[in-house]
């Protein structure tokens, strides 16, 4: 086993702070299924990584929420955030920081970035008019608006008028900053689709932007006027920095910022676009504090062609989902089967077809003939064949040597589909390669050497595929690594312990005679029929 000592280098990344005015939702799911996927990459290159999830329980929605079950606020987000901390250990979310705006040190966070936006003359009162959505928590624009002054999100809530004095963030004094920062940096927003939406929101004209409420009782108070609530966005933007803090540590901007600081990627639903490519940014410039690196703004989900929703009695329960069918198997579709960043389908019918094909049939079956012919053919030991004399035109090899780099660089892009399309090339060519080569014949014929050539050289792709979708399918992977001998459970943490490095060509090759195969055994059971709740 190679060792890859772990680096300074670090990576912080979010999901957003979910609302919990109800319990959480497949999007949500999504979004952090997504972030533990880069996080698992990032441990892999050796990284230190911190992946930061959490809920923003201030606002009026929840107010509301709470009232139509006659409960006080705090009350109610106690009793619903254990449902989102189930929700991520259901589907195997290795969270490093779990971020709650109610927080008494998220407060002492706010307070300080409040006064030092307070003393660069960014917030001033002025007297708020227009359309508001509580499900957004977002005044719009009535040229957004659906007929019925309807929102277009929540198309079947009405918005509220609202005419009240608030306080607000000098939004149109960073016009310019925001326009050079988009320019200099042209990866801060992705896909290229949520930048484009950006820069001809903020081409259109920068309006200042509300930050407190006064109709609110559910927040933090306005230091410099305890009338005003603080409103949920300038509240809930600033959670990322307080998961920063280490837990002994003072509550202060300047230990937050210390180790993490920039965050490197905020993994976001194309709904909050706004708020984290034009608003956050511009409230750090004038907290003089650097910028993140990267927003990253995906697609909705839709079940069977259509929107889900309750009034339509269509949702998906993430959890019913996961317990049917297993964690690796949800993940594995929705980060494969849809392009991250666009719009996605759930159809469960294809949801099976593709965990047969892909998991059960071409991977599980590929994994378990492979060791029973090991097992009758070379006494259940792994051949005693060196890499290096399996030439690099070998047909698996050839596709082996450059499989790392190529699935790094799709991580990287966020790209999950295409890495999964990569890592199945070679799977169903390792298919393919052993029904042309058909060591069985070659047995028989007495080609005892050709046989283990070609049985390790499908083994070796087996495990490279279980390693390059390790972050992805972690319970699978594991499985696979197990039954061909490794010690090694991709649910561990291992930030040192690195199988290979992931984009050399040493990648290629790291099976050993040394290793005793395990008993070849199902790693993905076939699903033959729908499974019910």
């Amino acid at each position: 086993m190679n060792l890859v000592n772990k680096t300074s280098k670090t990576f912080a990344l979010t999901t957003p702070l979910y609302y919990v005015n109800d319990v959480p939702h497949i999007g949500s799911a999504y979004t952090t299924m997504a972030a533990d996927v880069v996080a698992r990459f990032q441990r892999l290159l050796g990284h230190q990584v911190l992946l930061i999830t959490g809920t923003d329980e201030h606002g009026q929605k929840i107010q509301r929420s709470a009232a139509s079950l006659e409960k006080p606020p705090q009350e109610f987000c106690d009793q619903i955030v254990p449902s989102f901390i189930n929700l991520w250990q259901v589907l195997n979310i290795q969270y490093d920081r779990f971020s709650r705006t109610t927080a008494l040190n998220h407060h002492a966070i706010v307070k300080e970035f409040f006064q030092r936006v307070w003393e660069n003359g960014d917030i001033y009162q002025g007297q708020q008019k227009g359309w508001y959505c509580v499900s957004c928590e977002e005044f719009k624009e009535e040229r957004e608006l659906l007929d019925g002054k309807r929102c277009p999100i929540h198309t079947s809530k009405e918005v509220e008028w609202r005419d009240e004095q608030n306080y607000f963030f000098r939004l149109s004094k960073y016009q310019t900053k925001l326009e050079e920062f988009y320019q200099s940096s042209p990866d801060f927003i992705q896909p290229p689709s949520r930048r484009n939406e950006v820069l001809n929101f903020v081409g259109q004209g920068l309006q200042d932007f509300s930050i407190s409420r006064v109709n609110l009782d559910w927040g933090f108070p306005v230091s410099v006027d305890p009338k005003h609530t603080l409103y949920v966005w300038f509240d809930a933007l600033l959670g990322y920095v307080t998961a920063l803090l280490e837990p002994d540590a003072e509550a202060t901007l300047a230990n937050a910022l210390e180790k993490w600081w920039p965050i490197n990627l905020h993994l976001i639903g194309k709904d909050i676009l706004r708020f984290h490519a034009v608003y956050w940014p511009a409230m750090l410039m004038s907290a003089g504090l650097p910028l993140p690196d990267r927003v990253f703004g995906h697609g909705f989900l839709t079940k069977d062609g259509q929107k889900m929703g309750k009034t339509l009695g269509n949702t998906l329960d993430p959890i019913s989902l996961v317990q049917r069918y297993g964690s690796d198997a949800v993940r594995y579709y929705f980060l494969k089967e849809i392009e991250f960043g666009k719009d996605g389908d759930f159809n469960e019918i294809r949801f099976i077809n593709v965990l047969n094909a892909d998991l059960a049939n071409d991977l599980g079956n590929l994994l378990n003939r492979t060791l029973n012919m090991v097992k009758k053919y070379c006494t259940g030991k792994v051949p005693s064949v060196e890499p290096g004399a399996i030439p690099n035109e070998n047909a698996l090899k050839a596709i082996g040597l450059g499989l790392g780099e190529q699935v790094k660089q799709a991580y990287m892009a966020l790209a999950f589909n295409e890495a999964c399309h990569s890592v199945l090339s070679l799977v169903q060519a390792s298919n393919k390669f052993i029904d042309e080569q058909a060591p069985w014949s070659l047995y028989k014929q007495g080609k005892q050497e050709e046989v283990e050539v070609v049985l390790y050289t499908v083994l070796e792709s087996v495990r490279l595929a279980a390693y390059l979708l390790s972050p992805i399918i972690p319970n699978i992977s594991s499985d696979i690594y197990q039954q061909l001998g490794w010690g090694i459970n991709f649910n561990d943490q291992i930030e040192t312990l690195i199988v290979a490095p992931f984009s050399n060509h040493a990648i290629w090759g790291l099976l050993s005679n040394k290793q005793q195969l395990g008993t070849p055994q199902p790693i993905f059971k076939r699903i033959d029929t729908l499974k019910n709740d």
